[in-house]
């Protein structure tokens, strides 16, 4: 075979007329061509029809290791702070013990009361009254607020307040009205709360002995 009788045949062929039916007489290297091209059809066809799904299984199988790789590294981190985490936990526990003695259970307010009755007297305050009002449950809590009125000079009542507010049990102090009395003293009322802690299983019925 002459390669260049070859090639100048390819040029000097006529594409217009070309038969399929007739390839096995076009030039040599036409036919090459042709068979070239027909096996690079077929095997993009068997790539597209049994390794393309594999590359994508592939793919997946890859995505799912990073993933799994991720995960591992995180609960890896998580369990080499447990010991920390769990120490913490522990410190809050004993935050919340210490605040949940602090409040006052609902057998225990009318000792309250009297502590707060005892500062009043201690200051050498006159008590009008200290009057409960109906309990307000919330989700963690029972809120047990009271009306306060008191009458005095200005420096013993301010002393009544900071007593009250040193008081073991929590007491918050809120609405504060202060106006003459007569005679130099002062009537003082406000609204206190305190709290009684309400376990998240605690029916309505045991909140009021809570």
């Amino acid at each position: 075979m002459n390669l260049s009788t070859e090639l100048r045949r390819l040029r000097d062929l006529d594409w217009g007329e070309l038969d399929i039916k007739e390839s096995g007489g076009w030039p040599f290297l036409l036919q090459l061509i042709c068979c070239v091209l027909a096996l690079g059809l077929t095997f993009a066809g068997l790539y597209w029809y049994l390794a393309a799904p594999k590359a994508e299984e592939l793919e997946t199988a890859r995505q799912e290791e990073a993933r799994l790789l991720r995960d591992f590294r995180s609960k890896a981190a998580q369990a080499a702070n447990l010991p920390a985490l769990r120490d913490q936990v522990e410190e809050l526990d004993g935050r919340l013990d210490a605040l949940v003695a602090m409040l006052p259970s609902g057998p225990e307010i009318p000792s309250l009361i009297d502590d707060i009755s005892q500062a009043a007297l201690d200051n050498q305050l006159s008590i009008d009254f200290i009057r409960l009002r109906s309990p307000v449950s919330q989700e963690f809590y029972v809120e047990r607020p009271f009306d306060i009125r008191v009458r005095g000079d200005y420096h013993r009542i301010g002393s009544f307040i900071a007593g009250v507010a040193d008081l073991p049990r929590i007491v918050t102090q809120h609405d504060f009205e202060l106006k003459p009395a007569g005679g130099g003293r002062l009537e003082l009322s406000m609204l206190a709360r305190t709290y009684s802690y309400r376990p998240p299983e605690a029916s309505p019925e045991e909140e009021g002995s809570q």
